[in-house]
């Protein structure tokens, strides 16, 4: 089978799962909460330049989307039902690099790897040395309003980034928080029109 043909350049793709089982004797007896993380760690062709023409990053967004979307819900092994992105912009890059991989066109295709979310995703973006991590948001795909689904999962590829590199990030969970109390919206109050409730 002929691998797929991509724009930029990835020297490595990185793919992790976090998962917690429930506290015994605690009050959620549900299933472990699983969080998965797919990364691209890739060439970014601006490092070095300053110019106000960012839309070659902003049209990779589709393919890296897919891509790490695809292998995020793969790992993870079961419905996603939260979502996040991120961004680590290596030390000759700047900030902006990162936001412009994950506009709408990223979200799009990460939203059609999870099965649709009409939530916005939440993101973060921000320049580090190789090794640095990153705290990726994740929120309920359909309804930002749901209060136990706000978490975050850290990465962090070792080696990554080079100064000329951007690690681009998708991550998704398979449920909330585990024992999450503090009220407001319920997952079964989503009315799903929105994306807020």
């Amino acid at each position: 089978m002929e691998e797929p043909w991509y724009p930029f350049s990835v020297r490595k793709l990185h793919v992790s799962v976090d998962e917690q089982q429930p506290r015994d004797g605690g009050r959620d007896p549900g299933p472990p909460l699983r969080k998965a993380v797919a990364a691209a760690v890739i060439t970014n062709p601006l490092a070095g330049t300053h110019g106000d023409d960012l839309a070659e990053l902003i049209a990779w967004g589709t393919d890296l989307g897919n891509l790490l979307g695809a292998n995020a819900v793969k790992a993870l092994g079961e419905p996603a039902r939260s979502y996040g992105k991120a961004a680590i912009v290596g030390t000759d890059g700047e900030q902006e690099h990162g936001v412009a991989l994950l506009t709408t066109l990223f979200g799009d295709a990460l939203r059609a790897q999870v099965g649709g979310g009409k939530a916005w995703i939440s993101s973060a973006t921000k320049r580090g040395a190789a090794g640095a991590a990153i705290d990726v948001p994740l929120a309920h795909k359909d309804a930002l309003y749901v209060r136990d689904y706000y978490d975050a999962v850290e990465v962090r590829v070792p080696d990554a980034p080079l100064p000329h590199e951007i690690v681009v990030i998708a991550a998704v969970a398979n449920r909330g928080r585990l024992e999450a109390r503090c009220g407001g919206h319920s997952e079964s109050e989503i009315k799903g029109e929105d994306g807020l409730r």
